[in-house]
């Protein structure tokens, strides 16, 4: 028998890991628990004399320089990309995220172990339907000669490109449709990464303290320093719609619509992000519900809704 509606989604049992984040290089504990419908993704900083929660939502949003940084009251959390793209691809909606430092821990740099320790908790399904934020007319943002768009659609896509004057990256361009099993398979193992120039540079100045070859990818001038190399050819656009999932979950809603990114990093995601909320006519709020999806010409088989996940190597 077919659903008749998406519900939203929460951990059945806290979970939690530890790691050290890339820029500061504190050792950190993440732990992860379920929270009831309605509540969203919160972040909540328990080093703190006074513990600090702040809603993974863009409007928190204080710093897109190197990674996501979300903030409130003058406090941080860094580097929420990774987390937040394995729990949009896992279709979690309701989480309170745990940490007892500045910065989620970059684990290997992939999303992959988020998305084990998710798959290792199990998921619980609640008695209320997702919410979509569906995509009615086009948005666009432009910075020089990178852009990003989102444009209606049955379901959520990603189409990304990037070029660069590198022999070992050059143009790449990956398509996806997205869904728990897709970014599982196709997205959640690709490793952030990095030129070693810049590396050096930024070690310079007292950041990427916690970066290594472990956590990862970086190239010299010629070719990629790390042993066991990569993990797909085309393993950095991968990275880069990982990138992308995880800033557009900002939004605090899944999204419907298709999103194309050319040459795009943290800082212009979230322009397109705040420029589609800032028009409250390019978007409709719809419950994922049969009944209100197919009278509105949209997909429901393309959510991420289904609750038997594919194993998952970190």
């Amino acid at each position: 028998m077919r659903p008749s509606s998406y519900n939203q989604r929460t951990l059945s049992k806290i979970a939690s890991l530890q790691g050290v984040g890339l820029h500061s290089g504190a050792r950190v504990t993440l732990t992860l628990r379920p929270a009831p419908p309605g509540h969203g993704i919160v972040f909540v900083r328990t080093d703190l004399a006074r513990p600090v929660s702040i809603p993974a939502l863009a409007e928190y949003v204080v710093d897109t320089s190197l990674a996501t940084t979300l903030g409130r009251d003058g406090v941080r959390v860094g580097t929420v990309e990774h987390l937040m793209a394995a729990l949009a691809g896992m279709g979690i909606d309701n989480l309170r995220v745990e940490l007892d430092g500045p910065e989620v821990p970059i684990m290997d740099g992939s999303a992959a172990p988020f998305a084990a320790l998710i798959q290792s908790a199990g998921v619980r399904e609640q008695e209320a339907p997702k919410e979509l934020l569906v995509i009615r007319k086009a948005v666009s943002v432009v910075d020089g000669d990178k852009q990003a768009s989102l444009t209606p659609a049955r379901h959520f896509r990603i189409s990304c490109t990037i070029d660069f004057e590198h022999p070992v990256i050059q143009g790449q361009s990956f398509d996806l449709d997205f869904g728990d099993r897709d970014f599982a398979r196709e997205i959640s193992r690709a490793r952030t990464f990095g030129f070693l120039r810049d590396v050096e540079k930024l070690k310079q100045l007292g950041l990427a303290r916690g970066g290594s070859l472990e956590n990862a990818i970086v190239v010299d001038e010629v070719s990629i320093l790390n042993p066991d190399g990569l993990r797909f050819p085309d393993e950095f656009v991968r990275h880069k719609i990982l990138d992308a999932i995880g800033d557009v979950s900002l939004f605090g809603r899944p999204v419907i619509g298709h999103m194309t990114a050319y040459k795009t990093g943290h800082a212009l995601n979230h322009k397109l992000v705040r420029k589609v909320m800032s028009d409250p006519s390019c978007y409709d709020i719809v419950p994922a519900r049969r009944r209100e999806l197919e009278g509105m010409g949209l997909g429901f088989s393309g959510l991420a809704g289904a609750l038997d996940f594919e194993p998952l190597v970190a």
